[in-house]
């Protein structure tokens, strides 16, 4: 089916508010933690419980897609998403509040990612890469957004109001995607679950694409990690030491570089997907010259976000875009290459820290600039491969019988 811009926005607007959900706990958790009497490391288990849920639901949740009918499954995930936010904005003690936030990350996650999925299997072959590169830039809001949001909310009317207002937009959403889901018929001759589940295993296996993508993107969302891990450790620190404030503001910056990606999805179909990886990644790499200079300049920082976000969200497109070409089986195609993302940007994050403590923030670009050289080398590797083998199949239906 072809997607209407009003159709799109919508959806891309949908994907920034539930991919929000696993995000607004971050700036929140002193205001948690005095709230529930919590010491830091258990307040700290409220994130963990939340990205807990996230990796739960790439991994069980969103290739139910590929199962049953999709409309009425994101209608149901959806639902029970509000439930789990009002258990959150309710829970009086630790345990139903880590429940809550556990479901609420597994439930944002596979509605998120259950919606790339939809799209991708929607849209004309022509427009895929465009559709999947427009639902991720609402992504990438709905990541930047959630923090500053969550603040807002919280300055005005405590933690408790950002669940509650998150819930009554959920159940408002709701109606509105009953009209703008896409209707994608079930297999006629659906999986049993198990084989369903397993057979993300194959995927791996057989399909070179996903597997060379999954790489890219565990490489660059390290590298990405990297970054905006040890920022604020920087910050904060002398010679500029600011405040949490001005340091989250800079996360809007990378707005910029996010909008300016979503047209990478036009650039995949119309057959550039691999000159597109080759650019973002160099640009990827050069990025980290400018934020080299982070301790003298704020400008470089801003220049050097802007083009950090922009190669990274243009090569998540592009992969994403390159991996649901043919349409077939994207829940599970999805659900698997997001694991990369997962591993790689928890890697990232333990690396950075480990990095600022040990040689500060150039220890920290030169790791950074050497995982985005790795990704650089990986996808240079794999294209002279494809290069070799479409030149000998050339060659073989050229030669004499």
């Amino acid at each position: 089916m072809h997607f209407s811009t009003t159709r799109l926005a919508l959806l891309a607007a949908s994907a920034a508010l539930c991919v929000a959900n696993v995000y607004y706990a971050q700036p929140l958790l002193d205001l948690i933690g005095a709230d529930l009497a919590l010491d830091r490391a258990m307040a700290g288990g409220i994130v963990t419980a939340t990205q807990l849920g996230s990796v739960l639901a790439l991994l069980f949740v969103v290739p139910l897609g590929d199962r049953f009918d999709r409309k009425r499954l994101l209608l149901v995930q959806l639902a029970a998403l509000a439930f789990a936010l009002a258990g959150v904005a309710t829970a009086g003690q630790v345990m139903p509040l880590l429940g809550a936030m556990a479901l609420a990350g597994l439930l944002g996650t596979a509605m998120t990612q259950g919606l790339i999925a939809c799209v991708a299997a929607a849209a004309d072959d022509g427009q895929r890469g465009h559709v999947v590169g427009v639902v991720q830039g609402g992504v990438v809001l709905g990541l930047l957004g959630a923090r500053v949001v969550a603040g807002g909310i919280a300055d005005l009317a405590g933690w408790r109001a950002v669940y509650a207002v998150s819930a009554a937009s959920t159940v408002l959403l709701a109606a509105l995607l009953w009209r703008a889901l896409p209707t994608v018929p079930p297999p006629a001759r659906p999986l049993p679950y198990r084989e369903l589940i397993g057979s993300m295993v194959t995927l791996l296996r057989t399909d070179r694409v996903l597997r060379v993508r999954g790489v890219i993107a565990l490489l660059i969302f390290a590298a990405f990690n990297i970054f905006w891990s040890a920022m604020a450790l920087e910050l904060a620190g002398p010679p500029h030491a600011l405040p949490h404030t001005a340091i989250g503001a800079f996360g809007l910056v990378g707005l910029i570089g996010a909008l300016g990606a979503m047209r990478a999805g036009r650039l995949v179909d119309s057959g550039r997907g691999e000159w597109t990886t080759g650019v973002a990644l160099v640009l990827l790499c050069a990025a980290w010259l400018p934020l080299a200079f982070t301790p003298a300049s704020l400008v470089a920082l801003g220049i050097g976000i802007v083009a950090l976000d922009l190669a990274v969200q243009a090569l998540h497109v592009t992969n994403q875009g390159l991996i649901l070409r043919s349409g077939a089986a994207p829940g599970r195609l999805v659900g698997s290459y997001m694991l990369f993302y997962a591993v790689g940007s928890g890697a990232g994050a333990l690396a950075a820290t480990a990095a600022h403590a040990a040689g500060g923030w150039h220890l920290v670009c030169l790791l950074g600039a050497a995982v985005s050289m790795a990704a650089l080398a990986c996808w240079l590797a794999s294209w002279r491969a494809a290069r070799r083998a479409a030149a000998r199949a050339h060659a073989v239906c050229r030669s004499p019988a």
